[in-house]
């Protein structure tokens, strides 16, 4: 029987929590601990890495999410600066890389240890921190969204490339909805939703919300930070929540602060057009046309 967040021990909030990165995390350790070996070098879903590569971006995101909580006075203006590198021309730049000797049970080690980071940092982190994030500036439970956000959605495209089935929770689903995409429908499937609201905020050719981006500022906080000043909203969808991979249709350049997505226009492309069939078939109509929360001029809308 599938693990629910209720079985895992956490509490059921309309918050998002450190207990929701581990719950993320030990639900995509489970389901990768079934994968093949011999296909780990296959395609991610959509995106121009392999599910190896994808998996040591994810968990280099949750590391980078915890070091920007981490220090006694957290970056207001800048990322902590580790230094980042890419193994091969086009593959994701980390500061993160699981050792290819140790096969999938050591990649699989190294993202439950960058998930257990994570949650460590968020759990123990006053919520009246603040930190640098490339948009604007977040506090632990926005960093916490931003980190069940990518695990969820490039599960997604992992598991499409090992051929597992992935379907998380739709408790978990709304809870990063309601914090990230605050106006996204709330009348419709949470699990396509989210794969909607990623993609659609991927894709140039897609209407942009008057709202704008995503936020991971806290609720009623505006967009100031610690002093006052106002900050831009930070945009924590998959595809804006990590500066270190923006996409283009050839090789993933470094482009720390340009706001644009890590995996290239086809791969998100590909991806829209499935969450589209998603969540026609879900809720029996096309996207678009699900009311004036739900379409795209009104925003449905990860790094």
């Amino acid at each position: 029987m599938p693990e629910t967040r209720a079985a895992s021990g956490s509490a059921t909030s309309a918050s998002v929590t450190g207990d929701d990165v581990e719950y993320a995390v030990r639900l995509a350790v489970t389901t990768l601990h079934g994968a093949e070996a011999s296909r780990w070098d296959a395609r991610a879903g959509s995106l121009e890495w392999d599910c190896w590569e994808t998996i040591e971006h994810l968990a280099d995101d949750l590391f980078a999410y915890a070091a920007q909580l981490g220090p006694r006075r957290p970056p207001s203006d800048t990322e902590v600066p580790f230094v980042w590198s890419r193994k091969k021309p086009g593959g994701p730049a980390n500061v993160i890389f699981a050792d290819r000797a140790a096969g999938p049970a050591g990649l699989l080690q190294v993202l439950e240890a960058c998930g257990a980071l994570l949650t460590a940092v968020v759990r123990t982190t006053p919520p009246t921190v603040r930190s640098h994030h490339v948009f604007g500036v977040a506090d632990p439970e926005g960093f916490a969204a931003m980190g069940v956000v990518e695990t969820l959605v490039h599960l997604h495209d992992v598991a499409e490339g090992l051929g597992l089935d992935w379907a998380p929770d739709a408790d978990l689903c709304d809870r990063v909805l309601t914090r990230l995409f605050p106006d996204a429908p709330t009348g419709t499937p949470r699990w396509p939703t989210l794969l909607w609201a990623t993609a659609a905020r991927n894709s140039r050719d897609t209407p942009a919300s008057p709202t704008g981006a995503g936020t991971a500022h806290p609720p009623g906080s505006g967009s100031d930070d610690a002093s006052g000043k106002p900050t831009p909203t930070v945009s924590s969808a998959v595809a804006h929540t990590c500066p270190r991979n923006p996409g283009s249709a050839g090789p993933v350049r470094r482009a720390k602060s340009a706001a644009t997505p890590r995996t290239s226009r086809i791969g998100t492309t590909r991806r829209l057009a499935a969450a589209r069939s998603a969540w026609a078939s879900s809720v029996g109509g096309a996207i678009g046309t699900a009311g004036s929360t739900g379409s795209t001029g009104s925003r449905v809308e990860i790094g």
